[in-house]
């Protein structure tokens, strides 16, 4: 009898040449479900194996598809029996028979559901789901299983622990690591050396060194000699760690014993040490590697390169190539990345750019790590635009962006809060079917809380774990410091208490996040209680713990216990270090306790170099406390310190925070003694001087004191000292002194004008209407081959305008347009206001509109000007209708905008209306100032309404506005002229309370309302007043006097 045309039965049973595949096309071919049952079983009953993975998988799906569950739990025992592979198929397509949905991540919850349907697995099916779950990476779900099969008292293999212990390793899980080994022990399974590599590894990277040469310790006693992969795997654990000596012991010991180093134990310390910068290690190694008979490769000589590179001697490692081509060694992908990274680490971006552009044709094809290399340069340079642009340039060669690529873009754009550019990154990456790792949930995080969204940030936590993607404790410490710095403490530490929960510990970086933010609490207590519970968690306190608990204390206004502390550090890892003393001293500093500031300043001297902060944080109270010449000694003594002789911006800081200190003559005195005792050099130590005094109009005496240091000191001025004082001799009008200086600038070597110097020349000539100059002065910039931005032309715009140029001036901005100048809201608001003052109001509107064509958006100054040319015109409506545009386009109105329509308005006589926008400033969060308060009470008196011009005088008093004198003539005007007299004598009473003298105007304002209300004796009075108060009379005063 036949059964299809490839099995044959032989009295109902299938012949013995059956074949798998043959098999498989028949079942498929039967379409009667008993049928095909039938000869499944029967094939089961051969003596011989003949069923697969394939034919019992496909056997299952077809009994799924006709839910008979029963039958498929005979299959699954079949291919326990038979020790047939069970595949993740095999699972997925019985967990869709029972209706669970979520993959192979629900084999916890299934298993309860599979035992019921008859599902009942063994040992080595238990064996097998676990390492199909670790495959996929649910390494606590495969925990979860392991605890059941335990449960079941079934005993895993020693494969399925060594497993386990790696997925928890990868985790730094060590506690689950170690009861797993104790666990097995106690199944009677002996671990081997395989098992107690992973012991070592894992704990190694975890960091707890001593706890891993406890297991190379046990591996003696036991027996269990270790082998080289043991050897090489503790040393690059203890590399890791930093403990290089301990590294080094390690390897002599495995040299001398009976395990011999290997080439990966090399490559492996050699590796390790050149990531720690060791090149003299790195040298000697190689030198014993090739004396132990391991000849240099390219892998020895990329080490070599990179470790050059890492100690900044790119030459050198150059230079290595000509050694590795004598050789006939050819650099690989991984030397050409080593010397990229070198040469961007010293800033050779050109270089870098140069060597990545003749790889491919050196042979060499370029991989996602390249790219990689640039992209994390131009982030951390602050350069997003750049990376972001590499990145895109990365897929457009056809290499699709791994993980860290994509994080390397990440971080570029989440250290400047750009959102949206972090959300698209991070959307691809899933979307090319990577998996976002805990580095990359750690940048959006950050990406989100600097753009203000704290919320997004801490959801991000939740679909972290979601995804299967398990926090590490860096992530926790970043989404606590998150939190406090949004103020959410109590989330901060909710965060913390659920680490224990994600099974993560603690670290001193945890302890120190949360020290900075009680000390911003000013919770010293609490801090100090946090302190000694470190201990108690086996967590030391480091430098920066004891410098945050400092800060702390000196910001609070503890310092005596701040410098209790400072001479408590004496434990492991935990001495002072320059911040220590640089803190201690500026709270001293800031309590004015100069002496002690200085002995703790020289007692730090005798263990360290100070740096500038502390230079900076300590002169200031010595020069204001009088003592200058010990603040000179000080500055004397740093400046012959290794990298402080060039650095420029030294002294300027310097300056700036003595006078920010000390009183000015002390400043100067300490200035000028710096420069005659020639420790300065650099006429930096005057422009902070100069600054203050020409902010205080006191640019001559500025200008005495740059003649002073030029003359007597020797010391040279630069631009840098130039352009304050023309600065601020052009703002107090001393002008033909800043244009003698502007000559002399031009004869002096090495000082010629720059853009910004002859743009504050050119400004003062425009202001002043002198056109001819102006472009006299122009022509002389262009032609020193000094380039003009675009502030130079907007100033040549204006000063046309102010002339009463507007054609002249439409004209040169069109030439400027047709080179290809990019407008600015600068360019066009002198254009718009000098047409609206010649009363051209369509082509000023034709000006608003082209902004848009050149990509210029309006600001509120535009609208300002637009809204003040149509309004003092009289045409109300289009200024309102303006001022509507700029709410709808997004353009905040400031306090001018409203301010200028009031004054439109009041002028028009809509006092109502103007009312109506005076109220709507304040509830758009302005603070309405002195001139739109004496617009709105202007207007109201002069409509009559005095009632609500008196109630705004008591609101702006309210407001700590003090009325000048305009607001009291105001008043007392519209006061008359309603005939209110006494409160009219009221205001001239309260304004001498203010410590005003009243004018003729106000006198005036007393005489007319006397005069209007029929009382020539009130007049006459009001006019003695004057007199005896000395006040003047003028036209105006006999006119409003009775006859």
């Amino acid at each position: 009898m036949k059964c299809s045309n490839d099995v044959v039965l032989v009295n109902g049973k299938p012949r013995n040449g059956i074949s798998a595949e043959g098999l498989l096309r028949n079942l498929r071919s039967i379409s009667e479900p008993t049928e095909a049952l039938a000869l499944f079983k029967s094939v089961a009953e051969m003596p011989r194996v003949v069923h697969t993975t394939e034919t019992c998988n496909y056997m299952l799906e077809y009994l799924r598809v006709l839910e008979r569950i029963n039958d498929m739990a005979v299959v699954f025992d079949l291919m326990q029996k038979q020790i047939i592979y069970r595949s993740l198929d095999t699972y997925l397509i019985i967990f869709k028979g029972l209706h669970i949905r979520g993959g192979i991540r629900e084999a916890p919850f299934a298993l309860e559901r599979m035992k019921k349907a008859g599902f009942v697995l063994n040992a080595y099916s238990y064996n097998g789901l676990i390492h199909l779950i670790l495959q996929a990476g649910f390494w606590q779900e495969a925990l979860k299983v392991y605890r059941r099969m335990i449960s079941e008292k079934l005993k895993p293999s020693l494969k399925t622990y060594s497993a386990l212990m790696v997925a928890c390793g990868k985790r730094r899980d060590t506690e689950t690591v170690m009861r797993l080994l104790s666990e097995m022990e106690g199944l009677g399974l002996r671990p081997n050396i395989y098992t107690f590599t992973i012991c070592i590894r894992v704990l190694g990277r975890a960091g707890k060194i001593d706890d891993a040469c406890a297991v190379l310790k046990r591996m003696d006693d036991e027996g269990c000699a270790p082998d080289v992969v043991t050897y090489t795997v503790l040393i690059d654990s203890l590399c890791i760690a930093g403990k290089l000596d301990i590294a080094k012991e390690v390897f002599f010991k495995m040299k001398d014993g009976c395990q011999k180093p290997d080439r990966v134990t090399y490559i492996t310390l050699l590796d390790r040490l050149s990531d720690r910068g060791d090149l003299d290690s790195v040298r000697d190694f190689l030198d014993r590697m090739e004396a132990d008979g391991y000849k240099a490769d390219v892998v020895s000589f990329t080490i070599l390169v990179d470790a050059l590179c890492k100690v900044g001697k790119v030459s050198e490692a150059f230079a290595t190539l000509d050694v590795m081509k004598e050789k006939g060694i050819l650099p690989n992908l991984h030397t050409y990345n080593s010397l990229i990274r070198g040469l961007l680490r010293k800033k050779r971006v050109n270089e870098a750019l140069e060597l990545f552009d003749s790889m491919e044709s050196l042979g060499v094809e370029v991989t996602a790590y390249t790219y990689i290399l640039f992209i994390d340069y131009y982030g951390k340079s602050g350069e997003p635009d750049k990376a972001l642009e590499t990145f895109e340039k990365m897929k457009a060669h056809g290499i699709v962006p791994n993980v860290v690529a994509c994080n390397a873009s990440l971080y570029s754009v989440a250290e400047m809060g750009r959102l949206g550019e972090a959300k698209r990154i991070f959307d691809g990456i899933r979307e090319s079917g990577y998996v976002p790792n805990s580095i990359t949930y750690n940048m959006m995080m950050k990406c989100y809380s600097n753009a203000g969204k704290v919320d997004e940030a801490i959801k991000l936590l939740s679909e972290m774990i979601e995804s299967g993607c398990d926090p590490d404790v860096i992530v926790v410490n970043s989404l606590i410091d998150i939190l406090y710095k949004d103020g959410r403490a109590s989330d901060a530490w909710a965060t913390f208490y659920s680490l224990k929960d994600m099974k993560l510990t603690p670290t001193v970086v945890t302890y120190n996040t949360l020290l900075a933010g009680l000390g911003k609490e000013g919770k010293i207590r609490e801090a100090y209680e946090l302190l000694d519970s470190m201990a108690l968690h086996g967590c030391a306190p480091n430098t920066i713990t004891y410098n945050t608990l400092l800060d702390s204390l000196c910001k609070n206004g503890e310092v005596d216990t701040a410098l209790t502390l400072l001479y408590q550090m004496t434990g492991p890892n935990c001495f002072p270090d320059v911040f220590s003393y640089n803190t201690v001293i500026f709270g001293l500093a800031k309590e004015k306790r100069v002496t002690e500031a200085f002995l703790l300043f020289h007692q730090m001297k005798k263990k360290m170099y100070p740096d500038c902060v502390t230079v900076y944080a300590l002169l200031p109270i010595l020069v204001k406390d009088g003592l200058v010449e010990d603040a000179v000694k000080i500055v004397d003594g740093f400046v012959y310190q290794a990298l402080n002789r060039s650095d420029r911006s030294f002294w300027l800081q310097l300056m700036e925070g003595v006078l920010g200190e000390a009183e000015l003559d002390h400043s100067i005195s300490f200035a000028e003694k710096l420069a005659s005792y020639h420790i300065c050099r650099s006429d930096l130590i005057i422009v902070p001087v100069i600054r203050v005094l020409c902010k205080q109009k006191k640019a001559l005496d500025a200008h005495d004191l740059f003649v002073k240091f030029k003359n007597t000191f020797g010391i040279r001025p630069t631009l840098r000292s130039y352009y304050p004082l023309v600065e601020g001799l052009l703002n107090v009008n001393l002008k033909e002194l800043a244009w003698h200086l502007f000559k002399e600038m031009k004869n002096a070597a090495g000082c010629a004008p720059d853009v910004y110097t002859y743009n504050l020349f050119l400004d003062e000539l425009g202001k002043s209407g002198k056109v001819d100059e102006l472009f006299e002065l122009y022509e002389e910039m262009l032609h020193r081959g000094c380039k003009p931005i675009a502030i130079t032309y907007n100033i040549l715009i204006s000063g046309l305008v102010k002339s009463n140029k507007v054609e002249r001036a439409m004209d040169f901005y069109y030439d400027l347009v047709s080179l290809g100048f990019t407008p600015t809201p600068c360019t066009y608001g002198p254009l718009i206001d000098g047409l609206l003052k010649v009363k051209n109001f369509d082509k000023a509107k034709d000006f608003f509109e082209e902004m848009a064509e050149y990509g210029c958006r309006p600001n509120s100054a535009i609208y300002n000007i637009l809204i003040n040319g149509f309004g003092k015109a009289g045409d109300l409506k289009a200024a309102c209708d303006l001022f509507n545009r700029m709410n709808k386009e997004g353009v905040r109105p400031d306090l001018k905008t409203y301010t200028i329509l009031v004054d439109c308005l009041c002028s028009a006589r809509k006092v109502d209306d103007a009312l109506h926008y005076f109220e709507e400033l304040k509830s758009a969060g302005l603070d309405p100032d002195l001139i739109s308060y004496n617009l709105m009470i202007n207007g109201l008196g002069k409509s009559g309404k005095m009632k609500e011009a008196l109630h705004l005088l008591d609101e702006m008093k309210s407001r700590g506005i003090t009325p000048n004198l305009y607001t009291y003539n105001t008043l007392i005007f519209n006061l008359g002229i309603v005939g209110m007299l006494e409160e009219a004598g009221r205001m001239y009473e309260e304004l001498q309370q203010f410590g005003l003298e009243p004018d003729v105007f106000t006198y005036n304002a007393l005489i007319r309302g006397y005069s209007k209300s029929g009382d020539p004796d009130g007049a006459y009075a009001i006019y003695e007043k004057m007199m005896v108060g000395g006040c003047s009379p003028n036209s105006g005063t006999f006119a409003q006097l009775p006859n």
